[in-house]
């Protein structure tokens, strides 16, 4: 009897050691990790949102094209606002997909607008125009820079649930599921616009 007691814990030991080895800890620090990069995706958007009634007063200066174009970038950015990621939905490729469509509808309609904007001298004068137009491309290079980090946080986890030894804590003890990163689904998104044909 007396010699079962280091041989306990030396089990006890080994299992720790074991429990600690195949990723344990490391699964929910990466998915608590790609979601909060997640809500720094959404913060980016929200705030590209909020700039838009601001870009509607200084449309109204501008010609009927512009109105009709801000017109769909009003409905474009109800649609991507209507549409809704939470932390569970990470790892849905469907609503993901949606997401991104609509977000990707709306960064179209804001790029013709800005195009069609910059067409006009007299709009490209007025302070406000260049206030929100520096405000918009700062949002969208925090839109950028956010969905790269939310990318390479997705990528971390789904490297750490499929690999050993953390796959053995992953699967058995969390349940863990690959998250979908988030993707350009516009049309030829890797290509650079040509604003001529925006104009």
């Amino acid at each position: 009897m007396a010699n079962s007691r280091p041989i306990r814990l030396l089990v006890a030991g080994l299992l720790l050691g074991m429990l600690a080895a195949c990723g344990i800890n490391s699964v929910p620090t990466a998915e608590e990790e790609a979601k909060a990069r997640w809500a720094d995706v959404q913060n980016a958007y929200d705030r590209r949102a909020q700039l838009l009634p601001n870009l509607a007063s200084v449309a109204s200066s501008a010609s009927e094209q512009e109105r009709g174009i801000l017109t769909d970038v009003i409905e474009a950015r109800s649609r991507a606002t209507s549409i809704q990621v939470n932390a569970d939905d990470l790892d849905n490729p469907e609503v993901m997909q949606q997401y991104a469509q609509a977000q990707g509808q709306l960064s179209q309609g804001l790029g013709r607008l800005l195009a069609n904007f910059e067409a006009y001298p007299q709009l490209q004068s007025i302070t406000n125009y260049q206030m929100l137009q520096s405000q918009v491309e700062g949002s969208e290079n925090r839109i950028n820079i956010a969905v790269r980090d939310y990318n390479e946080a997705v990528r971390e986890y789904n490297t750490t649930i499929r690999t050993f030894p953390s796959i053995i804590g992953a699967k058995l003890v969390h349940g863990a599921e690959p998250m979908v990163p988030f993707e350009a689904v516009t049309p030829d998104a890797e290509q650079a616009p040509d604003l001529g044909e925006m104009l």
